[in-house]
């Protein structure tokens, strides 16, 4: 099984954003919701996580952006879900968010968690998201480390 080990993390004092996208919420919600208790676990002050619901997934690079630029974040996690379809939509908004965050990362020189699931089918999604294997919680820890990295 493929998973991520994190140290005992230190949240405290950090500014954290949270961009959710609300196509798909039914998977977004519950992995904005394990993001946001990784936070809280790891210290980071209620009042310094901000939480930006969005449209959709293609929406979550602007409201990462809109988070850096109005909330000065230290980092933010860019929470969507695209599932694929019988058309191409799924390969053009995968790559431009893919794009998107990478640039958000380069030229921003905040880190933005990549945190969208691209699935082939609903039921992948969903396994990502509940239970025991819902990365959101892993996504906040990565945010914070980041973060973390960042002011180092």
């Amino acid at each position: 099984m493929k998973e991520i080990s994190f140290e005992k993390i230190n949240g405290s004092g950090l500014k954290i954003g949270v961009v959710v996208a609300r196509w798909n919420s039914a998977v977004t919600y519950p992995l904005r919701d394990a993001c946001l208790q990784a936070l809280k676990d790891a210290g980071v002050e209620k009042e310094h996580i901000f939480v930006q619901d969005v449209p959709g997934s293609y929406e979550v690079v602007y409201g990462a952006k809109h988070l850096i630029e109005q909330k000065h974040v230290d980092a933010v996690v860019a929470i969507g879900c695209l599932i694929k379809g019988a058309t191409m939509h799924f390969e053009y908004i995968a790559e431009a968010v893919s794009q998107g965050i990478m640039k958000l990362n380069t030229e921003t020189s905040v880190p933005v968690i990549f945190g969208v699931l691209t699935c082939l089918t609903e039921e992948q999604a969903i396994s990502r998201s509940t239970g025991d294997n819902n990365h959101g919680y892993a996504w906040g820890q990565s945010a914070i480390e980041m973060a973390s990295l960042k002011k180092s």
